[in-house]
């Protein structure tokens, strides 16, 4: 049965073919400010602390986003009641996102922002569960799943509101500290019990719509790398530069790699074994690969982002000498980002495809041997260097794999092609 009708309204089914609809892209875009929101305020305290704290912040509202995805890939949000729940959950993210600089801090000007932050958390999470359980009513054994990771939320923001209460001094310990290790408890929770509890009657209706949700993701990670080169340039107020220009160049050439790497082999690749994969085996992969691996990938691109907006800063200033070594992390950040990126993504390929891309292995060691030559350089000349890395690994697996890369798409073309014909015979048959 594909539709389920009760008091709520009525609910239908994804089934294999499913593909994201635009209720589901208009989400997406509440993470597009989501990203900006923690990249800008980790900005202002680039510290290992003001890290963590975004990390922290990103985790939970990564974890968010996938249980919407989840959900997304059983029922068809866009149908029925999904709209009278995403919505709230759009409403419900977007203020995490604005009160993610008083996130950690007290109550400021009457406003005490850790324990919106928790209730604005239970509103999300709790209303994929609820709609997930309703549309599950025919399935018992799902049910008591769901409650089963239902319990772990009940966990995470008891800790979240008991971290929006505490005093400014707790036991000696000052609430920054003492809220940050319970963010961190209420992340191991979550992830640790979506690691580790039974997935065994879980269902992923479309592999299709599972990896296209997070390639859209992947997306709006790389956009806000975009956007950050953007706003290096200082966007009112500049005098326009040649460094400037080549400097925003190279940033976007850096971020087109990055999409390649992703985009060009692998990913096709991917999707073609999460079509090939089935029943248990897939659950797992789904979330192995996608949930839990592309974190690390997200998490790169907003350091990307953050070193970007630095060097281009001060590449677009005019009190700063064009021999000036980059001032601050900038150098450590957009390196670091980029070798977390491709990290991560070798982490991807080999959960997925069980192989690992030696160019890849290459480009990272020699990007970590680089980086303290980088931080000496003039800024203009580390970004063109790891901008050579990254263009140096995008010639040489297109020359080395090219064999692979036509086989690979040649086999996507056919699929794609095998679909948009049957497609087209279908509103023949329907319309003529």
């Amino acid at each position: 049965m594909n539709r389920r009708r009760g008091l709520l309204g009525q609910l239908r089914r994804a089934s294999p073919g499913t593909r994201a609809n635009s209720l589901e892209v208009f989400f997406d875009l509440v993470f597009v400010f989501v990203f900006f929101s923690i990249a800008r305020v980790t900005s202002q305290d680039l510290t290992p602390s003001g890290l963590y704290h975004g990390l922290l912040i990103l985790a939970l509202l990564w974890w968010c986003w996938c249980s919407h995805m989840v959900v997304a890939n059983w029922i068809r949000l866009g149908e029925g009641i999904g709209p009278l729940v995403v919505f709230p959950v759009m409403v419900a993210t977007f203020t995490i996102a604005l009160i993610i600089p008083q996130a950690f801090a007290g109550e400021t000007s009457g406003f005490d922002a850790p324990l919106v932050l928790a209730i604005c958390y239970l509103i999300v999470r709790a209303l994929h569960v609820v709609l997930h359980w309703y549309s599950a009513r025919d399935d018992p054994v799902l049910r008591r799943q769901i409650l089963h990771y239902a319990l772990p939320l009940v966990t995470t923001t008891t800790l979240l509101f008991i971290a929006g209460l505490i005093p400014a001094r707790f036991h000696g310990i000052d609430e920054v500290t003492f809220r940050t290790l319970l963010w961190t408890i209420a992340v191991v929770i979550e992830y640790g019990a979506g690691r580790f509890l039974s997935v065994s009657h879980w269902g992923l209706a479309s592999a299709g719509h599972w990896v296209e949700r997070f390639e859209l993701i992947v997306i709006v990670g790389l956009g806000e790398t975009i956007i950050s080169v953007g706003l290096g340039t200082n966007l009112t107020g500049r005098t326009e530069t040649w460094p400037m220009f080549i400097g925003t160049a190279l940033g976007i050439g850096i971020t087109a790699s990055l999409w390649w790497a992703y985009f060009d082999i692998v990913a096709p690749a991917a999707h073609q074994v999460m079509h090939g994969t089935h029943d248990l085996a897939r659950i797992r992969l789904a979330r192995d690969a996608y949930v839990y691996l592309h974190l690390p990938m997200i998490a790169a691109l907003i350091l990307l982002s953050l070193g970007d907006k630095e060097m281009i800063h001060q590449l677009s200033s005019e009190h700063i000498p064009l021999a000036e070594p980059q001032q601050g992390p900038g150098v450590p950040l957009i390196y670091g980002g980029v070798i977390l990126f491709l990290l991560g993504h070798l982490a991807f390929q080999a959960r997925i495809l069980g192989t690992v891309t030696w160019t890849r292995v290459g480009a990272i060691l020699v990007l970590g041997s680089l980086i303290p030559l980088a931080v000496v350089l003039p800024a203009l000349a580390a970004i063109g260097m790891l901008a050579a890395v990254c263009f140096a690994l995008v010639i040489s697996e297109v020359v080395i794999f090219a064999e692979s890369r036509h086989v690979l798409r040649e086999s996507a073309l056919q699929e794609a092609t095998v679909h948009e014909d049957r497609e087209t015979e279908w509103r023949r048959d329907r319309y003529e």
